[in-house]
């Protein structure tokens, strides 16, 4: 027992000296995967003896064993600080469409002070997509916002690429030759999304972009993930704004 404890808490000392060195260039956020197979996103963590302690991205801490903590990996998505969730913009709420269409909305940058200009130059690509495939061009930019904060050459430690950041098997689905050109990227992706909300509810095919389609399929709604559900409800509240 004491060996199995002591192992835990070298493999999460180990685990927090790689966030730490990972994040000092780039200060992300963090995915917290537990050995009971939830996932969370929390702003960092710190050991504390056999403890380890989780700071959630709404503020406070969350203590647990350390051997409850499988591993954490930096998280590839950007949280921007200054999006908040309000109490309607649960993972279960809706988008109607017909209210939305054709309303611009003015994303702000990562500071939340300003629209970050250098975004207008997509939206020619997206409104002309977002109009071929019958798709919000509202809820379209408030998908790249989350999944890739407008950097082109995102790519995520999945291997996910580009503005809405494509896989590799959607990207061969929708012969996209380069993931990280805008426009076949953005075409790709609306695509995609389209599918998805053939098939499910915006809320589910929001859920089903970002964990796949099996995920919600096998739990008949949003997954349990914290990421899956805090990704949703971000998405929802930016495309209401």
């Amino acid at each position: 027992m004491r060996r199995t404890r002591a192992a835990d808490l070298t493999r999460v000392a180990v685990l927090f000296l790689l966030a730490v060195f990972l994040g000092a260039s780039n200060a992300r956020a963090e995915l917290v995967f537990f050995s009971t197979g939830r996932v969370m996103s929390v702003k960092g963590h710190r050991v504390d003896g056999e403890r380890v302690v989780l700071l959630p991205r709404d503020g406070g801490e969350m203590v647990c064993a350390a051997s409850l903590v499988a591993r954490i990996e930096p998280d590839e998505v950007p949280y921007p600080e200054e999006v908040r969730l309000e109490p309607d913009a649960s993972p279960d709420s809706t988008l109607d469409s017909e209210t939305v269409r054709g309303v611009r909305l003015p994303f702000t940058g990562a500071q939340g002070a300003q629209p970050d200009l250098q975004n207008a130059r997509y939206d020619p690509i997206i409104d002309k997509a977002s109009a071929e495939q019958g798709v919000d061009a509202r809820l379209v930019r408030a998908v790249i916002q989350v999944e890739s904060g407008y950097r082109e050459r995102a790519r995520s430690s999945k291997g996910a690429m580009g503005l809405m950041q494509l896989m590799p098997d959607t990207a061969k689905q929708y012969a996209v030759t380069n993931p990280y050109d805008p426009t076949s990227n953005i075409e790709a992706g609306i695509k995609h999304l389209k599918s998805l909300l053939d098939r499910f509810p915006v809320s589910l095919a929001l859920a089903a972009y970002n964990a796949g389609v099996a995920a919600v399929e096998r739990f008949r709604g949003v997954p349990p993930y914290e990421e899956t559900r805090d990704y949703v409800s971000r998405i929802l509240q930016l495309a209401r704004r």
